[in-house]
């Protein structure tokens, strides 16, 4: 029987500093904070600091605000940080990504104001599975955390709604459908599966042993891959737009 693997593939070993590195779910963080940046240098015009500004609030909201909600329901990750102090980092990252936002608003376009409010009750209704887990899908998942990122960043610099837009936010859901996709099972196999066995029978009469480990590492270099490629398409747009 193999040996418990950590519950993620990006998760440190347990304990001390390593909890809150691991927490922050870093390539996924960095992955969906590229929709941001896709979405801000898709304006005519950008403006870097108020897409700065606009990464900042998703990095607070998202890469701990809603990393810490999750690990408060049901220690997915299985870190070792004390309740408060999970509750105080949500509360207190949401709520410094609110205020960004509405300061933008009040710079540029108060078209963010309604984005900032549907975005504060999207962390905790996602991650909380409020409302019986309604928004904690596929769908909602590729909505709240693709899509949205996209759209949010395109209205804090254009003030308005437009086709680019709307065909980068399609990107970003399917996209992050196939994160989900791949995410779901290999989070499975990780959390809660001991043992895979299994042979494949090829057709030239050779057989080939099948176990967790390469279910494993077949989902988790393609999100790899994926994450990396997201990143360096955001990288390319801001090197186009410089």
């Amino acid at each position: 029987m193999s040996s418990s693997p950590r519950p993620a593939f990006y998760a440190l070993a347990r304990g001390g500093w390593r909890d809150y590195v691991t927490l922050l779910h870093l390539p996924y963080t960095a992955w969906h904070l590229s929709y941001v940046v896709v979405g801000g240098c898709l304006a005519q015009r950008v403006d870097w600091g108020r897409l700065a500004l606009t990464a900042l609030a998703f990095a607070l909201a998202m890469g701990i605000g809603a990393h810490a909600l999750d690990e408060l329901h049901g220690r997915p990750l299985e870190t070792a940080i004390p309740r408060p102090v999970l509750v105080g980092l949500a509360l207190g990252s949401i709520a410094a990504a609110c205020a960004i936002g509405l300061a933008v608003a009040l710079a540029s376009t108060l078209w963010i104001v309604p984005l900032v409010a549907l975005g504060a009750v999207l962390v905790p209704a996602y991650n909380l599975e409020w409302l019986g887990g309604a928004i904690h899908t596929d769908t909602g998942f590729a909505l709240a955390w693709g899509a949205f990122p996209v759209g949010t960043a395109y209205v804090a610099q254009t003030g308005t709604i437009r086709l680019e837009m709307l065909v980068a936010a399609g990107w970003a859901t399917l996209l992050s459908l196939a994160q989900r996709t791949l995410s779901t099972p290999a989070r499975r196999l990780r959390r809660e599966v001991v043992e895979v066995r299994g042979t494949l029978e090829l057709a030239d009469g050779r057989s080939m042993p099948l176990g967790r480990a390469t279910l494993l590492a077949t989902a988790e270099t393609t999100l790899r891959l994926l994450g990396a490629a997201t990143v360096l398409i955001a990288a390319a747009l801001v090197a186009v737009r410089i």
